[in-house]
């Protein structure tokens, strides 16, 4: 996923009405992909609001290709 696409599902994730099949569907990625790059979801929306919320995200590391 780009930055752009983090920051855009970040965003999405903040909105109880979107859930992450909808919006892996529309950036076009997997669910899987969504909690690789937003590991913070995985405590639940509660934990993505406060870890969204707090200045410098650790950003996930990038797999050798």
């Amino acid at each position: 996923m780009t930055e752009e696409q983090i920051r855009h599902a970040r965003d999405l994730l903040t909105r109880p009405e979107n859930t992450v099949t909808s919006i892996a569907k529309l950036l076009g990625v997997s669910r899987n992909t969504i909690y690789k790059y937003v590991p913070e979801l995985k405590g639940g929306r509660i934990a993505l609001a406060a870890a969204t919320a707090a200045p410098g995200l650790p950003r996930p590391a990038q797999p050798a290709e």
